[in-house]
């Protein structure tokens, strides 16, 4: 009623308009201000990064100093460069032999390791059992008893086995201590592996072995190359167990041959350091090689436990 006495009046009751002119200007964020919020710095990164550098190649630069400057020198640039050092631990002190030792332990060790951590993994991945869950905890437990606490025994056992002075007692000892770590990450990658495809091929005929030999098997091959080259170089580098197990000196392999440069009295740097250059070149070449299938074995292997 009131509109439409307020339309015969010639009235109109309108809301007022507004007020012309620009919209107001919404406020801009500074481009450091919009960089901090999205995407960090990269100096951030480069940084930390490039400091943990330095702290990881210093000791090799100056070990490779060493073993390529000449005996007395004091440069900090290995040139001129010379072989002595080299030549010197390879021929006269024995490191030839020394190297053929840590081969044949690195290669037997790996093969061992993933031999038996496949068919461990592969029985805790695919069957249930009633301590199954407490031979996962022992597993991991295990890894807690550090190797010095079972020199005694393992020594003892290994004599009445007549396996001292042999390489096959470092062999043995280095197989039992990676073997509970390898069981699980075998294990873990297992399980990311469908059983159905294991069943399809026991539909199609295969037997259980024959199935996991064709179907599973090379699945697996990111998982046991990161198990077998820990297993390599674990055994490499391993100190304690070849020097307790191996006395005789054409038994030794290179860290026991390293500790042999090191004097009462003196040190011969050159030729430590040649020796470390020597010891590290193998593991280098491995993990240059296999990097990639570490990364994906190990993530892999970690999903599922």
């Amino acid at each position: 009623m009131t509109a439409a006495l307020a339309e015969k009046n010639g009235t109109h009751s309108a809301r007022p308009a507004a007020p012309a002119g620009p919209p107001p200007a919404t406020p801009r964020r500074r481009p450091g201000r919009e960089r901090a919020f999205d995407e960090v710095p990269r100096w951030q990164i480069y940084v930390p990064l490039g400091v943990y550098l330095v702290f990881t190649l210093v000791p090799f630069y100056w070990m490779f100093l060493f073993a390529v400057r000449p005996a007395g020198s004091t440069s900090l640039v290995p040139w001129p460069m010379t072989g002595e050092h080299f030549s010197k631990v390879w021929n006269e002190r024995s490191f030839a032999l020394f190297f053929q030792n840590s081969m044949i332990v690195g290669i037997c060790t790996l093969i061992s390791t993933t031999l038996v951590a496949l068919a461990g993994g592969y029985a805790l991945a695919r069957f249930d059992f009633k301590i199954k869950n407490g031979f996962m905890l022992a597993l991991l437990c295990s890894q807690f008893i550090p190797g010095a606490l079972m020199l005694v025994p393992l020594f003892e056992i290994f004599k009445n086995l007549q396996l001292i002075n042999s390489l096959g007692s470092v062999v043995i000892a280095e197989t039992v201590f990676q073997l509970p770590l390898s069981i699980i990450l075998i294990s873990g990658f297992i399980k990311n592996v469908p059983p159905s495809l294991e069943e399809a091929a026991w539909v199609d005929g295969c037997s259980r072995f024959r199935a996991f030999c064709a179907v599973v098997l090379p699945l697996l091959r990111p998982g046991l190359i990161a198990v077998g080259s820990f297993a390599f170089v674990h055994s490499w580098n391993h100190f304690l167990f070849a020097l307790m197990f191996l006395s005789e000196q054409d038994k030794q392999t290179i860290p026991v041959g390293l500790n042999t440069l090191i004097g009462a009295d003196s040190v011969d740097l050159g030729a430590l350091a040649a020796g470390g250059v020597i010891a590290a070149v193998p593991v280098v070449i491995v993990f240059a090689f296999i990097q990639k299938w570490l990364i994906t074995g190990f993530s892999a292997g970690a999903v599922k436990g």
